[in-house]
C-alpha cells in the first residue's frame, strides 16, 4: 500500500490522539477549557480525515473502522467525563449522587456510532445527533459553566435520547451540496444564516466565544426537530 493510502488513517489517528489527550486534561478537573480546544481539533481532524480519503481515493475498511473508534474516545468518553468533573465539583449533597449521569453519554453515542456503520440511510445525512455535535454541547457547557442542580441531568437525558432517536438531521459538510436536494440545501444555508447572527449577538453582547458553538449547534438541533415535527 503506497503512503498516500495511509494519510487518511494517520489524520483519524490525530483525531484519537487529541481525544485521549482531553480525556488527560479533564481528570480532576485540571483544565477544561484546554481540554476543549482538543476535542475542537479532534473535530477538525474528524472532518480532514474524510475529505482526505476521498480526494486521495483511499477509502479503506480499517479507516472505517478505525474512524468510529477514534470518535468514541474523542466525542464519547471525552464529553462524558467532561461534564462528570464539572457537574461533580459544582454539586454537593443528593445531586453529587447524579455525577456519574453523564457517563451515559459514552454509552449512547457508542451506540449511535453502531448504528450509523450499519445504516444505510445515512450516506448524505444523519438519522439522530451526530457524535461530535454532541460532543461539543457538552464541551461548551463545561467551559460557559452553564449549570443548575438539574439542568445537567435533564440535558444528559435528553441528549442520549438525540443520539439514537430517529429524527433526521442535515449533514453540515456543504461539499455534498451537489448531490443535496432543494430543501436540504435550505436547511445547511438557514443554519449558516443562523449562525451568523449567532456571531453578531454574541460580539455585541461580549459573551464567551464558546457560546457561538453552544447557540449555533442548539440552534441546529431545533431546526432539525421543527423540520422533522412538520415533515419539511
Amino acid at each position: 500500500m503506497s503512503v498516500r493510502k495511509h494519510i487518511p488513517n494517520a489524520i483519524t489517528s490525530l483525531n484519537l490522539l487529541c481525544g485521549v489527550i482531553g480525556i488527560i486534561l479533564t481528570l480532576g478537573g485540571r483544565n477544561l477549557e484546554l481540554a476543549f480546544l482538543f476535542m475542537l481539533a479532534a473535530v477538525v481532524f474528524d472532518f480532514c480525515d474524510g475529505l482526505a480519503a476521498r480526494l486521495l481515493g483511499a477509502y479503506s475498511e480499517i479507516g472505517k473502522e478505525l474512524d468510529s473508534l477514534a470518535d468514541i474516545v474523542s466525542f464519547g468518553v471525552l464529553p462524558s467525563v467532561m461534564l462528570y468533573e464539572w457537574y461533580g465539583q459544582s454539586v454537593e449533597g443528593f445531586w453529587h449522587n447524579l455525577a456519574w449521569l453523564p457517563l451515559l453519554l459514552a454509552v449512547f453515542s457508542a451506540l449511535r456510532l453502531a448504528k450509523f456503520n450499519l445504516d444505510e440511510r445515512q450516506h448524505e445525512s444523519f438519522i439522530g445527533l451526530p457524535t461530535p455535535a454532541c460532543a461539543l454541547i457538552c464541551g461548551s457547557f463545561c467551559t460557559l459553566h452553564l449549570a443548575s442542580v438539574w439542568i445537567i441531568p435533564v440535558f444528559v437525558l435528553l441528549f442520549c435520547w438525540l443520539l439514537v432517536c430517529e429524527i433526521p438531521m442535515f449533514s453540515l459538510k456543504f461539499g455534498k451540496d451537489i448531490h443535496a436536494d432543494a430543501v436540504t440545501k435550505m436547511k445547511r444555508y438557514a443554519i449558516v444564516s443562523i449562525a451568523a447572527i449567532v456571531v453578531i449577538v454574541v460580539a455585541v453582547a461580549g459573551l464567551p466565544w464558546q457560546a457561538i458553538i453552544t447557540g449555533v449547534l442548539l440552534a441546529y438541533i431545533l431546526e432539525n426537530a421543527l423540520c422533522a415535527l412538520f415533515k419539511v
